[in-house]
């Protein structure tokens, strides 16, 4: 198999996965009552309304990038930031049927692009909006984060613990690398059920507990009120 056609595989089982997760955010999303979409979701600040309205326009972003990769024209993820405040703001009050089709339609905008995607563009450089640099293949675990993440933000039952176990474990890989502590002080994460273990800085400290707990810790969704050991102050995870 040529690595277009390997690295088009891998892409393709990824899409599924992504699939897969959006198909039981849909249900639940679709399960809501009006009155629902105006309670606080698990984000400061955010109603379920806004992390909806988030959820789709990261879709239509992440278009943008598909495009870029696609076609070799800078497309940026989004026009700037203040219409990306903007846009979530407007779209946070609307009734539940126009969320669930907004949600819905935006997915399926990205889902059907992503699957007609060239092999030999899945490897071009895009830049996400923070300005890094990365392959186009990376956009679909930049969707994964968002479906998986902001279904737990919903609040509507969906807990770290119902997330399937691979990604889980690309989750804690990578939050660990990303995160830091708010002193500075280092520490080491050791998974409970896994055996992943890994260091931040000189660690002076060791927490351990369940992988999905780690991870929903060191990305802000937890107080770690369930992992032992002695848990520094983290800066919030970006």
């Amino acid at each position: 198999m040529t690595s277009d056609a390997s690295q088009l595989a891998d892409t393709t089982a990824q899409l599924d996965i992504v699939a897969t997760a959006t198909g039981r955010l849909l249900p639940a999303v679709a399960a809501l009552g009006e009155a629902d979409l105006a309670e606080p979701s698990l984000l400061p600040g955010w109603t379920r309304g806004h992390v909806l309205a988030h959820l789709s326009r990261n879709a239509d972003s992440l278009v943008n990038l598909l495009l870029w990769a696609r076609t070799g024209i800078e497309t940026p993820q989004y026009a700037s930031q203040f219409l990306r405040e903007a846009d979530i703001e407007a779209g946070a009050p609307r009734p539940l049927r126009e969320q669930l089709e907004d949600l819905t339609a935006s997915h399926e905008r990205w889902l059907a692009l992503a699957r007609v995607m060239p092999a030999d563009r899945w490897s071009t450089p895009v830049r996400n909006r923070a300005g890094g640099e990365i392959p186009a293949t990376r956009v679909v675990w930049m969707r994964l984060l968002e479906v998986e993440i902001h279904h737990v933000d919903l609040n509507l039952g969906y807990t770290p613990a119902d997330w399937p176990a691979d990604f889980t474990t690309r989750l804690l890989a990578q939050s660990i690398t990303e995160v830091k502590p708010a002193e500075g002080t280092g520490f080491t994460v050791t998974a409970t059920d896994t055996g992943f273990t890994d260091t931040v800085g000189t660690p002076a400290t060791t927490v351990t507990g369940p992988a999905a707990a780690l991870a929903a810790w060191l990305i802000g969704r937890s107080p770690g009120t369930d992992l032992t050991g002695d848990l520094p102050n983290l800066a919030a995870w970006k």
